[in-house]
């Protein structure tokens, strides 16, 4: 049986989640400082924000997976304990080698908000899993939009070396928190880590569902990194010559996101999350369409990414609650697989954007996007799957319902 979470424990995941993926970004308005204070050249300054990916991913595929050996409480207490070892490490860095292999530790340890976002999802009460997978992406979220306002304040008041010391800090306030509040139970496995590692590719192969959830979750992603990177060269260059303050206003947009999240876990929990992710990537079509007029117009710029940040960040909660679903004993070890894959695709998405801005201008930026959406939305429900999942209430209760496989937790024969 799985304890569920105690009072206040899925904001405290929220919390952990927040403050500890913002690591990633926090640093990134300070990288000019950083590489004269190292008496390095800004391109390898430059290579601290693609070290924290590479450590986030490799996280992601080594670490997620102990969710489902350990218990919550000490899987999330140490690794935020590493975490803020990691971040004194960087701050005491004396130069760019050490600033950089701190970063891969940083990006790794930064992968406990998975693994948060992952314990909430399996501990939440019957019916809620959906409400609390997205408490803990809106955390996410928030730490996300958030960490790079924080991080340029904090260091043009203290610096970015004591910045980082001030985000070691909020580590350690966590990890005792965690260690005494989130459940103490180990979950049952009959096998050990090295053999859930070795299992991983195999999943995909296991649960249809997982296969569906990677490809619909990569295509957004995928579109999400094309229009962000691909926006801000865009308006960088003429006729806008925008300088990076004025660009970086425009990622305020994604607040309309993090406010929609506590409603889509809510009707996550009351319909299928395939219903759920259909209307969210259709939103973001929408969005998409919006920016395809152009980029001349910053109230409309505003609105459509607004759209389209809100339909990406939700139709991510609702996609995320689907691949715990799919088995909440092994929710870590499917976790890890989706999430690999998903960076992956958005990767791909950054990689490209350059490339393709140079070659088919915005309005290619735009339509590429919107191709790999639509896809997205047309892959979302499975054939023959009934979209009503049955609310909260008719779940506690037990009364008869129509469950989709996978999601529902158990299903009864109407009469039976």
């Amino acid at each position: 049986m799985t304890h569920p979470l105690p009072r206040g424990g899925t904001l405290l995941l929220a919390s952990i989640a927040g403050t500890a993926i913002a690591n990633n970004y926090a640093i990134q308005p300070e990288l000019t400082t950083v590489a004269a204070d190292l008496g390095v050249p800004l391109a390898v300054a430059g290579l601290v924000p693609t070290a924290a990916l590479a450590g986030c991913m490799t996280g992601f595929a080594l670490l997620l997976p102990l969710t489902d050996h350990l218990a919550p409480n000490r899987l999330i207490g140490v690794q935020l304990t590493a975490l803020a070892a990691a971040l004194a490490l960087a701050a005491a860095a004396p130069g760019a080698g050490v600033l950089l292999a701190a970063y891969l530790l940083i990006g790794a340890a930064a992968s406990v908000a998975a693994q948060a976002g992952t314990i909430a999802g399996r501990h939440a009460p019957a019916g809620r899993r959906g409400t609390g997978v997205a408490t803990v992406a809106a955390g996410m979220s928030a730490g996300i939009l958030l960490s790079r306002l924080a991080g340029g304040a904090l260091a043009e008041i203290l610096g970015w070396r004591r910045m980082l010391l001030v985000f070691a800090a909020l580590a350690l306030v966590g990890a005792p928190a965690a260690a005494a509040l989130l459940p103490r139970q180990r979950p049952h496995r009959d096998r050990g880590y090295r053999a859930a590692l070795t299992s991983l590719p195999p999943l995909l192969r296991r649960f249809p569902e997982l296969r569906r959830a990677v490809a619909t979750g990569g295509l957004w992603y995928f579109a999400f990194n094309l229009i962000w990177v691909a926006l801000a060269l865009a308006l960088a260059q003429p006729p806008h010559s925008l300088g990076p303050s004025a660009i970086g206003l425009y990622g305020l947009a994604g607040l309309l996101g993090f406010a929609a999240l506590p409603f889509t876990g809510r009707l996550t929990d009351r319909y299928a999350p395939a219903t759920v992710i259909t209307a969210c990537v259709l939103a973001t079509s929408a969005g998409t369409a919006l920016l395809a007029t152009g980029l001349g117009t910053p109230l409309v710029t505003g609105l459509g990414l607004a759209v389209f940040d809100a339909g990406c960040f939700a139709a991510q909660a609702a996609n995320q609650s689907r691949v715990i679903a799919l088995d909440p004993q092994r929710s870590g070890s499917l976790s890890s697989v989706y999430l690999v894959l998903y960076f992956t695709s958005g990767a791909i998405g950054t990689a490209l954007a350059a490339p393709l801005l140079d070659a088919w201008g915005w309005r290619g930026i735009t339509s590429t996007a919107l191709a790999a959406l639509l896809l997205a939305a047309a892959l979302a429900p499975g054939p023959g799957l009934v979209h009503r999942a049955g609310s909260a209430k008719q779940l506690r209760s037990g009364r008869p319902l129509t469950c989709r496989r996978g999601w529902c937790g158990r299903t009864r024969r109407r009469g039976g």
